[in-house]
């Protein structure tokens, strides 16, 4: 059935421009033919002395996370939220059919910002149930949609290395098309290990080719993030860098447009600390600090930002920037205007918006393509695996010590003790970290299928054995409460309010269990743990323990204090998702008695505020 299916994509697929590619890794489509003579929209303004004038249009996705429907796995619905939103590469297609038939096909080109096969059940199930790396294996539902759309090339996301690099590679040749990652780069020898970039060629009657050169940038988080799978094989510089080697190259070789398609946000922030010297959200700096680019698909930060202007800092030309809102809700347009002028081809102007994917229904191409994966995962994320004796929710696990919460950490503290047995550390207490990923995870009362647990665990984390002193378990802790807004004794506390000080992300917020300790908001950041105690004394600040937590976190994820630097002691590859399953059907019962536990509270002045 894959095999027939690539036949259709290969068959079906229709390219409007010529390509040329460069670097390490090309993908097999980059061989299409070259179109034939294209006019553009408005491409020659008649004979004599009017400048020839030609239309582009770049249409550009990001953080597509592996939606291809507008379902809800964690449901079993249909997706719906407050703002009306619909999602997946279904509606997108149909959004991109709209676009092509608008400009004319072979004036367009579609582009992609990375974090692609990584974030719901489906990218989940094609990568640990039935993998895409095993012999005679299935192709990627992800490749099947994005070949059958007809994408030109797509940048690496750092998500893209969440299930190890042999899984990457292996999506890399279903493509149709390039994944472009000029800072992503062999550790060894600091040569590309994908394509830097894609140059594709658009005919014009009566004037030379229009050369658009697309450089493909990533996220320099990786070598935290999913340090266990590139350490030693990949490096990851920062974008500004690269992107000032590469541009002027792209120039160079005759690219009349320039487009940089970046797995990295605009704030000029990082999540990382100082752990890597370079910015995690670099692609306003890479506009304002590199001189050649035109426009820039912008990824990662999962924000909706229809039209940026950046200045250069060098040439005083504006850069527009784009990022469409992720999970394929919507869908950039960069509008380029070309003038033939002093004979060369010259950008007279960019523009950018948005399109809406609630406006249009699936593409029943991409329906008939998928439905068999989908309901292959609808199967499988509905297996039961136990029974549970109440309702366990996250609506208030952001300020609550809830019950489904420690259900994860009491998963980890189990799996980690019974690995650690027999070992040297096997005498230390094991304490566990776990976040509130979801406000709207709920586990019913009754039958527990793995959708239900899925839902409460939403990243493909693994699990990983780190020893740490109360003293750092302390420091730990401090930087976890900075999450709260300092709220005065006697203030009103509004719960939606309280939380993401900072804009600090729900994910970025821990609990640790096996402790017990006051986080007192009425005071400042730095000084809120309050009688922290472990078994039932003061924490003695000199005392080892052995801390069990996610390897984002591990890796410096969040820039926790001491945790990365810390001893690891042990680790796995299995998901911590899959350890909470196996532990529900190892009991078949799901009772808070066996795992809950209250660990800390919000207190004001010693007063709890609950």
């Amino acid at each position: 059935m894959a095999l027939n299916r690539r036949k259709f994509l290969k068959e079906s697929a229709v390219t409007g421009a010529g390509v040329a590619l460069a670097g390490a890794a090309a993908a097999p489509a980059a061989q299409a033919a070259a179109a034939g003579p294209a006019a553009g929209a408005g491409a020659a303004h008649g004979p004599g002395r009017h400048p020839k004038r030609y239309a582009l249009t770049v249409m550009g996705t990001t953080d597509l996370h592996g939606h291809v429907f507008n379902w809800d796995y964690f449901k079993d619905g249909t997706y719906s939220d407050a703002a009306g939103n619909a999602q997946g590469l279904a509606r997108i297609a149909t959004l991109v059919k709209q676009v092509r038939a608008e400009r004319g096909r072979e004036n367009t080109l579609l582009l992609d910002a990375g974090d692609t096969i990584q974030g719901t059940p489906l990218t989940y199930y094609y990568a640990k149930v039935d993998p895409i790396t095993a012999e005679g294996g299935p192709v990627h539902p992800m490749a099947l949609a994005m070949n059958a759309i007809g994408y030109d090339a797509a940048a690496l996301g750092n998500h893209e290395f969440n299930y190890g690099i042999e899984t990457l590679r292996a999506f890399e040749r279903q493509l149709d098309f390039p994944l472009l990652g000029a800072n992503a780069v062999d550790a060894t020898t600091q040569r590309p290990a994908f394509a830097p970039y894609v140059v594709k060629t658009f005919r014009v009657h009566g004037a030379p080719p229009v050369k658009v050169a697309v450089l493909g940038l990533t996220n320099p988080g990786i070598a935290i993030w999913d340090k266990a799978y590139v350490q030693g094989k990949l490096a990851f510089p920062g974008l500004e860098e690269q992107a000032a080697k590469w541009v002027p190259k792209l120039r160079s070789m005759g690219a009349d447009v320039v487009i940089v398609s970046a797995h990295s946000g605009t704030s000029g922030q990082s999540s990382y600390g100082d752990q890597l010297p370079y910015v995690e959200d670099a692609a306003a700096n890479v506009a304002r600090q590199v001189p050649g680019i035109d426009a820039i698909l912008v990824g990662h930060a999962h924000l909706e930002i229809p039209e940026l202007k950046v200045v250069n800092d060098k040439t005083g030309k504006t850069v527009v920037l784009s990022e469409p809102l992720c999970f394929a809700e919507r869908l950039s347009l960069f509008d380029i205007e070309l003038v033939f002028v002093k004979g060369r081809w010259q950008v007279e102007s960019v523009s950018a918006s948005l399109r809406n994917s609630n406006e249009v229904a699936d593409d029943p191409e991409i329906t008939a393509l998928l439905t068999d994966e989908h309901k292959k995962v609808v199967a499988y994320v509905n297996q039961v695996v136990g029974r549970a004796t109440q309702t366990l929710t996250t609506v208030e696990a952001r300020y609550k010590d809830a019950p489904i919460i420690d259900l994860i950490t009491k998963v980890q503290e189990d799996v980690v003790k019974a690995a650690l047995a027999g070992t040297p550390y096997a005498s230390l207490p094991v304490i566990a970290q776990a976040s509130p990923f979801s406000r709207t995870a709920q586990i019913p009362a009754g039958n527990v299928t793995i959708r239900d647990l899925a839902g409460l665990y939403v990243y493909d984390n693994t699990l990983v054995a780190k020893v740490l002193t109360g003293a750092q378990v302390r420091a730990y802790l401090e930087y976890s409460a900075e999450y709260f807004v300092q709220t005065a004794a006697g203030a009103p506390v509004d719960v939606e309010k309280l939380t993401n000080a900072n804009g600090r992300p729900d994910y970025n917020y821990d609990y640790v269990s096996g402790l017990r300790y006051d986080i007192d908001i009425a005071r400042p950041a730095g000084s809120r743990i309050r009688n922290l105690t472990f078994g039932g004394a003061p924490l003695d600040d000199a005392q080892q323990f052995v801390l069990a937590v996610n390897n984002y976190r591990a890796n410096g994820g969040g820039a926790f204090p001491y945790v990365a630097s810390a001893k690891e002691v042990w680790s796995e590859s299995t998901e911590i998702r899959t350890r909470i399953a196996e532990w529900v059907t190892a009991r078949g019962e799901l009772d808070p008695k066996d795992f809950a536990s209250v660990d800390w509270r919000l207190t004001r002045d010693g007063v709890p505020v609950f």
